[in-house]
């Protein structure tokens, strides 16, 4: 498998995106992989939380350091006109940071070109790199190097076995 099979020659760090909530797909996946800490992304819309909150009670509860919390189209601005809209509502990843005491580590917004540069195989930071879009994206990651950088490096740290139960 990707994960098993591949050699990766002692990266600094290897992301994983892991898909949301605590299912069964994100449990085998993070038990295959020595964790470090995490990232939580969401968006700010009530039902995304929910799940987001749920995953970041699991990852705690397993010891597993939560970084912070990155919002994703936190905001649409207009194209044409520059109007901003909060289309999936405002402050939620915000307002999950301060519940938690973990830090707001960055908001993206939900920005048509960013699906258009990924797709086209140049993100943000590479087509445009001087952009709004690229300067939040670079941001992020300093954060996040930066809290990593603080933590012990322990090449040891395993995933522990998660059981679900219904109850």
């Amino acid at each position: 498998s990707f994960v098993t099979e591949v050699w990766w020659d002692e990266p600094d760090y290897l992301l994983v995106d892991l898909p949301p909530g605590t299912g069964d797909v994100s449990i085998s996946i993070a038990q295959l992989l020595p964790t470090a800490s995490l990232v939580i992304v969401t968006t700010p819309q009530d039902i995304a939380l929910l799940d987001a909150r749920r995953a970041l009670k699991m990852f705690e509860k397993v010891d597993v350091p939560v970084l912070g919390i990155v919002e994703n189209m936190a905001v649409h601005v207009c194209s044409n006109c520059g109007h901003a809209e909060h289309i999936f509502g405002a402050g939620g990843g915000e307002r999950m940071a301060a519940q938690y005491g973990v830090q707001l580590l960055g908001s993206l917004a939900l920005d048509i070109g960013i699906r258009e540069q990924a797709d086209s195989g140049a993100p943000s930071v590479v087509s445009k790199p001087d952009s709004a879009i690229a300067a939040t994206y670079r941001e992020i990651a300093r954060k996040v190097a930066g809290k990593l950088s603080m933590q012990a490096r322990n090449k040891s740290i395993a995933f522990p076995n998660i059981v679900i139960q219904n109850t």
